[in-house]
């Protein structure tokens, strides 16, 4: 598992959650919390190339506060 960064807030209008991101993921990249469940998929990548932003889209509303995500290891293809 790659760490994807902290959560830093909740969008009030849309329901993502806004996080300071340490490696630039792929938009549609599934995303887990630190128990390895599915918290849902990034939904847009924003802010400056230095510091970039990512929005996570949650597959439902969170009841317990997530506080970093996480992505998945790529699979390699096979040659």
């Amino acid at each position: 598992m790659r760490r994807l960064g902290k959560v830093l807030h909740i969008s009030s209008m849309t329901g993502h959650l806004i996080v300071k991101a340490r490696t630039v993921p792929r938009v549609g990249e599934k995303v887990y919390d630190g128990e390895l469940r599915l918290v849902g998929s990034v939904f847009d990548i924003f802010g400056p190339v230095e510091s970039p932003y990512v929005a996570v889209k949650p597959l439902h509303s969170l009841v317990k506060p997530v506080k970093t995500l996480f992505l998945s290891e790529p699979r390699r293809r096979k040659k």
